[in-house]
């Protein structure tokens, strides 16, 4: 999945997952100077953040 692919679906700017990219809190590759995050990462990102309601 690509940087503003995975933007897009998360609903937040390519500017928070540099970020995100920036503290280590979710893994990806760089290939060809393109920035890709695998869907096993994503999950586990989303795992890792997620909060229920009260």
């Amino acid at each position: 999945m690509t940087d503003a692919q995975l933007s897009e679906k998360l609903n937040i700017s390519r500017r928070t997952l540099q970020e995100y990219r920036d503290n280590r809190q979710i893994a990806y590759y760089r290939l060809d100077g393109k920035i890709l995050y695998a869907d096993d990462d994503v999950e586990e990102f989303l795992k890792s953040t997620y909060r229920p309601k009260y």
